[in-house]
């Protein structure tokens, strides 16, 4: 997939339609005591606030609405995830009466399997990472003739390019955003909608600074497979990146900036207290990022995304406790 093939405007318009059925527009606020922090005008948008507490539910929203579409609606589908994605296809097959099975790591978020489960999904744990996962999701789907959603498709980035698109509508004068990776449908959504709207606002990407496939394979020109070993950013934790994503993120990035687990923290603590928004590890990573890059952004429109708010409470409590 090239920028040539992302989702154009009457994509992203079809796909809000098929997003509105399910909830409205997320908001975005310009938090004064967050601004203050930061120095500049800081704006957050509150994809915390789906139906699932994150963003990727309108992807799962816009994939299952193209099946259908096609007449191609499977009799079972089969993906892998950390929990946000998972509970994005859960949600969606639900609605469409599909039976879901979701391979998860060990030792995944515990709240984020019991939110799949309540969603009627069936989990299998495999694997260390989510690598590991998505591998034997692969193999159960070809064994059991079903149909496997993977975490980055062109119909999935028709329903995420709609928050970006909410988002550079509802504050034009934007100058920067910051986006977390971790397989890249936020990111190549944001350049989405950006190039869709002709807007001139600079996307910057951030990916954890223990979990490096995206910022290794960028500087590279090809993919490079890189450890993890984020202990709080699960939905960045990628080992391998994804070399259509890759080819929409290259030329369109204005640079990425990689932020740590105790970075991560600090701005779920700040998010906390200046918002009083949950943010999970990689729903607080933009805002880290531009805590990072703060000397550079005065008299600049700062767009950030708290883009998932499902962290689980015992982490949640230990991060405000002053950890990691």
């Amino acid at each position: 997939m090239t920028h040539d093939t992302l989702p154009t405007l009457n994509d992203i318009e079809a796909a809000a339609e098929v997003v509105y059925r399910e909830f409205p527009p997320t908001p975005q606020y310009r938090w004064a005591t967050l601004s203050a922090r930061l120095g500049t005008d800081c704006w957050v948008k509150h994809e915390n606030h789906t139906p699932v507490g994150a963003f990727k539910i309108r992807g799962g929203l816009t994939y299952f609405d193209q099946l259908e579409a096609r007449g191609e609606l499977p009799r079972e589908v089969m993906s892998a995830t950390r929990g946000n994605h998972g509970q994005s296809i859960g949600w969606a097959a639900r609605a469409h009466g599909v039976p879901c099975t979701i391979v998860v790591p060990r030792g995944n978020s515990v709240e984020k399997n019991a939110a799949m489960r309540a969603l009627g999904a069936t989990l299998i744990e495999h694997g260390d990472d989510f690598q590991a996962s998505r591998e034997h999701a692969i193999r159960l789907a070809g064994e059991r003739g079903a149909h496997m959603v993977p975490s980055f498709h062109f119909d999935l980035l028709r329903g995420v390019s709609t928050y970006w698109w909410e988002f550079f509508r509802a504050v034009p004068a934007l100058d920067v955003v910051y986006v977390p990776i971790g397989q890249g449908s936020g990111a190549c959504s944001a350049i989405a909608a950006k190039l869709a709207l002709g807007h001139a606002v600079r996307i910057v990407g951030v990916v954890s600074a223990h979990a490096t496939t995206y910022a290794d394979s960028l500087a590279a020109g090809r993919v490079v497979e890189s450890p993890v070993t984020t202990v709080l950013a699960d939905g960045m934790a990628c080992r391998v990146a994804d070399a259509a994503a890759l080819a929409v993120l290259a030329p369109h990035l204005d640079h990425i900036v990689r932020v740590t687990d105790d970075q991560v923290a600090q701005a779920m603590r700040m998010l906390f207290a200046d918002t009083h928004n949950v943010a999970e590890g990689a729903g607080a990573a933009s805002f880290a990022a531009a805590w990072q890059e703060r000397e550079t952004l005065k008299g600049q429109v700062v767009g950030t995304t708290l883009c998932g708010g499902n962290v689980d409470s015992a982490v949640m409590a230990a991060v405000l406790n002053g950890g990691a």
